[in-house]
């Protein structure tokens, strides 16, 4: 009988989980003030060697690069706790990456808006001519 999931998704979902914990509740308190900081996404490699966790930070006036640097600098910090909550011979190393997409999805949705607004406006002026 075949399984549902892989274990490279397994293993990313647990990942996914703890480093969000971690990052709630251990990451911050040493670090200090942080702005609100979410994990969107991890990929994990097909060997567990690798994790690639995508996150997205929210607040105001916020270097993101600058915070995703931070997170890199700490992931030794991260690494060692999620090492303690993973029941796994090797953790896989991690890599954060900063998640656009959400910034990208804002972005094409006030473009097509823009052009649909564009379109009724155009086909109004031209219902004003025919008449």
């Amino acid at each position: 009988m075949a399984r549902e999931f892989s274990r490279t998704d397994r293993v990313g979902q647990q990942v996914h989980k703890e480093v969000a914990s971690i990052i709630q509740n251990e990451y911050k308190h040493r670090v200090g003030d942080l702005p609100l900081i979410t994990v969107s996404d991890v990929e994990v490699s097909r060997d567990l060697a690798h994790a690639k966790i995508f996150v997205t930070i929210y607040g105001e006036d916020v270097d993101e690069a600058a915070q995703v640097k931070q997170l890199n600098d700490y992931m030794g910090f991260v690494r060692g706790i999620l090492a303690k909550r993973l029941r796994m011979r090797s953790v896989p190393h991690l890599h954060f990456f900063q998640d656009t997409s959400i910034i990208e999805g804002i972005r094409i949705s006030s473009l097509v808006s823009e052009v649909v607004a564009n379109d009724q406006a155009k086909h109004q002026d031209e219902d004003e001519e025919q008449k």
